[in-house]
């Protein structure tokens, strides 16, 4: 089972920010965890993706008050905050500031909304959610802005897990597993063969169909070792291997299955921006419902 304790929730006083807050609330008190509120003040806008600076000695308190009761409000607004959570203002750069906090408060998980109010969708998550969901310490539930409204616990009755093999990937299925297991869900492990070039495969002498039917076959038999005697005592979970662009078809089968939620892994910070825009950036920023990514 995972343990969930402390959770952080990042809010820009944005529609966005609250769904996503009512996304923590409703995590905390399923897990009995504490939700920590973080509201950071920026000197200025981000302006083509730099990120503000500031030190907190910039942020005067007038300002500090004001902000603190700004923030205030806006978590006792929420779905039954009560009593009011930690509540916390900084100063600085969001991303940096956010992820700092996280490993100072040693979160277990951050809830975050995609779109920022300023309403620049690709400016906004470009220069903060998807930062702290490339180099976060724990896992990062991301909440779209279409996702549908909070129930009064999480609906993880429909999980979508994309499986590539890699460490991330492994440890994004235990979570994908743990959490259906608690709110007595499904599990589709899914694992996406992407095409292949089509130069390579004209290439004289390459077998496609032998390359295909070899591929499949050892994706199904690593798919399938993740479903352990001990999780097939409380659930059966779907495995399925699809053609295509893994982002895409990842998508595509979250609409089909109506999923509430979808788990990935995402790669080290060494790597983090290319493979990241890979699949992971892709998902997060089109999913219609929430996404938890796991990295290693």
């Amino acid at each position: 089972m995972i343990q969930i304790r402390r959770i952080l929730c990042p809010v820009d006083f944005s529609p966005f920010a609250r769904r996503a807050l009512d996304h923590a609330v409703v995590l905390s008190r399923w897990y009995e965890a504490e939700t920590t509120v973080l509201h950071v003040s920026p000197t200025m806008p981000a302006v083509f993706g730099l990120e503000p600076m500031m030190t907190e000695a910039a942020l005067a308190p007038f300002d500090r008050e004001r902000l603190g009761r700004e923030l205030l409000t806006f978590a006792g607004n929420t779905v039954e905050m009560k009593p009011t959570p930690p509540l916390v203002v900084k100063a600085g750069s969001p991303a940096r500031t956010i992820l700092e906090y996280a490993a100072e408060m040693k979160a277990d998980l951050v809830v975050v909304g995609t779109h920022g109010r300023t309403g620049f969708e690709r400016l906004m998550l470009g220069s903060v959610t998807e930062k702290v969901v490339r180099r976060a310490p724990c896992p990062v539930l991301t909440v779209p802005r279409g996702a549908e409204d909070v129930p009064e616990r999480p609906t993880f009755g429909r999980i979508l897990c994309g499986v590539d093999f890699s460490d991330a990937s492994l440890r994004a299925a235990e979570y994908a597993l743990s959490l259906a297991q608690e709110a007595e869900g499904r599990v589709s492990l899914v694992h996406v063969v992407e095409s292949l070039p089509d130069g390579l495969a004209s290439y004289p002498g390459f077998d496609l169909n032998h390359y295909r039917s070899t591929t499949i076959a050892d994706a199904r038999i690593k798919l399938d070792a993740l479903v352990t005697d001990e999780v097939r005592t409380w659930c059966e979970p779907d495995t399925k291997i699809v053609m295509g662009k893994p982002y895409e078809a990842l998508l595509r089968l979250a609409s089909d299955d109506r999923s509430d939620l979808i788990v990935l892994g995402v790669h080290g910070r060494a790597l983090d921006r290319m493979l990241f825009g890979s699949t992971a950036q892709a998902v997060v920023r089109q999913a219609t419902c929430p996404v938890l990514t796991i990295r290693p």
